[in-house]
C-alpha cells in the first residue's frame, strides 16, 4: 500500500467509527466515547501517514508528528505549511494537536456527556468530539489535495 493509499483508509475509518450509533443501553455513553477516542487515534495515524507522504522525498529518518510540526522539524515547504497551519487557532490542525495532546494524557479526551450521569440538564455544552473531530476530518481532506500537489513536484 502507498502512503497516500495509507492516509487515504486510515482517515476513511476514522469516519466511519464517527457515523456508528452508541446505542441506548447502559454501556451507550462509554461506547461513544471508545469510539470518539479511537477515531482520533486514527486520526493521529492519518497525520503521521500524510507526513510520510508529503516528506517521501527528504527520505526522513522518523515521520513523528510532534517532531515534524516542532521548531526543530526539518525545513521543508510541506511541512513548513503545516506549522503555519498549526499556529492558527482557528485552524482544523490546531484542534486536532491539542486534542492529541490530550488523547495521550491521564485523563483521555472524550468527554461524558454533560449531566449523562447526574441526570442534569446540560446547558451549552458545546459541540461533541465526534461532531469537532467530523469537521476537523473534513478540513484535512479538502487541505491534502494542495500538499500533495507540492508534494508531487518534487
Amino acid at each position: 500500500m502507498t502512503p497516500r493509499s495509507r492516509t487515504n483508509q486510515l482517515l476513511y475509518q476514522a469516519e466511519l467509527l464517527l457515523q456508528m450509533r452508541p446505542g441506548t443501553d447502559e454501556h451507550a455513553e462509554p461506547r461513544r466515547m471508545a469510539t470518539e477516542e479511537g477515531a482520533l487515534a486514527l486520526t493521529e495515524l492519518a497525520l503521521e501517514s500524510l507526513l510520510r507522504e508529503v516528506t517521501e522525498h527528504a527520505r526522513l529518518e522518523r515521520h513523528d508528528w510532534r517532531e515534524l510540526l516542532g521548531d526543530e522539524g526539518a525545513g521543508i515547504a510541506e511541512l513548513q505549511r503545516l506549522r503555519e497551519l498549526a499556529s492558527r487557532p482557528d485552524s482544523w490542525l490546531a484542534w486536532l494537536v491539542v486534542r492529541l495532546e490530550a488523547l495521550h494524557g491521564s485523563d483521555g479526551v472524550a468527554r461524558r456527556s454533560s449531566g449523562a450521569a447526574q441526570g442534569l440538564i446540560a446547558t451549552g455544552s458545546g459541540a461533541a468530539l465526534g461532531d469537532e473531530l467530523a469537521w476537523c476530518l473534513r478540513e484535512a481532506k479538502a487541505e491534502l489535495a494542495a500538499l500533495r500537489e507540492t508534494s508531487e513536484e518534487w
